[in-house]
């Protein structure tokens, strides 16, 4: 019966548009004005629809939205003058990569100072796990030390509710987590039985909440997974209700092959889909923006649900497992560096790395030596070339560039963190203004503070979502407030098929984000990344404030928000 209610609550959503207010709040003894817990007055409302925005008043009764409009004598506990601020729904992070960040510092302030209110977790899942990816996964964290006290993807989301949190997380299940639960890091194809199990880990994972699957096909073990074994997957997390998602296979020389794989799996396991951080990458590859469009826009015109979404600049953060071929990554980090330590390995891998018209997504070629900034370490000797190229370290070891990176992934036993300079900003100005594009800070969230220095991420981290508002909107008008409001809300939760999010409507979550049109914007460079966003003023997470007056309260009402499968038909008694 529960999993009947939660698949209609999105269809009911419209009707609380109507209602003049939710159950009535409380009020003084013998009548009088309405009391509610906040009351936003005199904001200039953007409802996350796309509507025209209007001067009003926001008033929330414990986590809940109650009132949208002129409320004229009605009081609240609290009472905030928003009047020359914009009053809209608390963003959402499509793709994060906060899983880690927030088990070290749980205010999330780089994004929560943006207007950030649900974390979506994606290409990877925090499990399902097995002892056997525990220790290679522990082996590989560097600053964020932690263990890993759960097992389940389930677990970790409750974990970290119990734990506390500032925003809401939400989590996809990596279809590269189930691959290597049950396979490992091998480079073959799945037997029968083994893609039995798999389905059997995405079926779990959607009863726990999940809101699908989710892939990064140019990472092992994900991109040894075949087209076929992806769809298999996929029809999985649509019976559950859910969506796939997908770093896709190549961003640059054959993207149009990879938007046609992304494209055939949504049509086989007939499951909406979304193209992560959607780029041209390599400048031989930007006149192809036109094509992928065309290509994406036929098939939403076919039917199928195809989104993409993007960050808001011209570089790319990973590691150098971008820049090298996926067969000598096969087996693991370690099988990797023993691989390249080999000198006749050593020498096919220079070789690939130097073909252009590699069948890999090789971001060596797409950016080159000079382009490639080199931004954290695990090694602390290392760490006085973060902030160099790769060109610049080359130059100073007296090695040539496809060497030196070989050579700094052994020394750091990491994959080493790296930012590629790989698109153009005439494509980041025309991808922002396709209105099936929502935004992702594909990052972590971070603190300008403790161990986060220890590296430099990249500046989408602090000021992705503040760079759309203050760039792309208020400077350059690429588009409306209100339309650039509508991709950060209601966009993602409509995709996502997230209930009672994404909105200003009666009965919603209250998850508000108060900020200044005039004032909101980016502060963090590629040279100075730790400095956070300005212009966020009041931030409320279910209810409760998380900023006020631009600074973090210390409060962490964040909750894990479940995909639409969650103890659904087909699961287990929720525990």
């Amino acid at each position: 019966m529960l999993g009947v209610l939660l698949r209609l609550l999105p269809l009911l959503a419209p009707f609380a548009l109507l209602t003049a207010c939710a159950p009535p709040p409380e009020s003084p003894a013998g009548g009088g004005a309405k009391l509610y817990s906040v009351i936003l007055r005199g904001g200039t409302i953007y409802d996350g629809r796309g509507g025209k925005p209007f001067v009003g008043d926001v008033a929330i009764s414990g986590d809940t939205i109650a009132a949208v409009g002129a409320l004229g004598d009605a009081r609240g506990a609290a009472e905030i003058d928003a009047s020359g601020l914009a009053v809209a729904p608390g963003f959402i992070n499509m793709l994060s990569h906060a899983e880690e960040s927030l088990l070290q510092d749980a205010r999330g302030q780089s994004d929560i100072r943006q207007g950030v209110t649900l974390e979506v977790f994606g290409e990877f899942s925090m499990g399902p796990l097995n002892d056997r990816m525990k220790r290679d996964w522990k082996k590989l964290q560097a600053h964020i030390q932690y263990e890993y006290a759960w097992t389940t993807l389930g677990d970790y989301l409750d974990g970290m509710e119990r734990r506390g949190i500032s925003p809401n997380i939400a989590s996809f299940v990596g279809a590269g987590t189930v691959r290597e639960n049950v396979i490992g890091n091998d480079d073959r194809r799945a037997t029968p039985e083994e893609l039995e199990r798999m389905r059997g880990l995405v079926a779990q994972a959607m009863c726990e909440g999940a809101l699908g699957l989710s892939t990064a096909l140019i990472y092992p073990p994900d991109t040894y997974a075949s087209t076929a074994e992806l769809i298999e997957l996929a029809k999985t997390a649509s019976t559950h209700g859910g969506m796939f998602t997908a770093h896709i296979r190549n961003e640059g020389s054959r993207i149009e092959e990879a938007i046609e794989e992304l494209i055939s799996i949504a049509r086989g396991a007939r499951i909406p889909a979304e193209i992560y951080h959607l780029k041209l990458a390599g400048k031989d590859n930007w006149a192809k923006l036109d094509a992928v469009v065309r290509r994406i826009e036929a098939a939403r015109a076919e039917g199928l649900a195809i989104t993409a979404d993007m960050y808001t600049y011209t570089a790319g953060a990973t590691g150098f497992d971008a820049a090298m071929p996926k067969w000598v990554q096969a087996g693991g980090f370690d099988a990797w560096a023993a691989r390249l330590a080999d000198p006749e390995v050593r020498a096919r891998v220079k070789k690939e790395m130097a073909d252009p018209k590699a069948d890999w997504d090789n971001f060596y070629q797409g950016a080159g030596p000079d382009k490639i900034l080199l931004t954290g370490f695990k090694n602390p000797a290392l760490q006085p070339l973060i902030g160099k190229t790769l060109a610049e370290i080359a130059a100073a070891r007296g090695t040539s560039p496809d060497d030196t990176a070989m050579d700094l992934v052994i020394e750091d036993q990491t994959r080493v963190s790296v930012v590629y300079f790989l698109m153009s900003e005439e494509n980041v100005r025309r991808q922002i203004a396709l209105p099936w594009v929502s935004f992702v800070s594909d990052s972590e969230a971070l603190a300008p503070e403790g161990v986060f220095l220890k590296s430099n991420p990249h500046p989408r981290a602090y000021g992705n979502f503040a760079r759309l508002l203050g760039k792309y909107v208020r400077e350059e008008r690429v588009l409306t407030l209100e339309e650039a409001v509508r991709r950060l809300t209601s966009l993602p939760a409509d995709n996502l098929r997230l209930a009672r999010r994404g909105a200003l409507a009666v009965g919603n979550f209250a998850d508000v984000a108060v900020f200044d049109p005039k004032s909101v914007g980016d502060r963090a460079t590629f040279e100075a990344p730790h400095q956070l966003a300005t212009g966020m003023i009041h931030v409320f997470v279910n209810g409760v404030q998380v900023l006020k007056g631009g600074e973090h309260t210390g409060a962490k009402p964040g909750r894990a928000v479940r995909g639409r499968g969650a103890h659904g038909p087909g699961c287990a008694a929720p525990r």
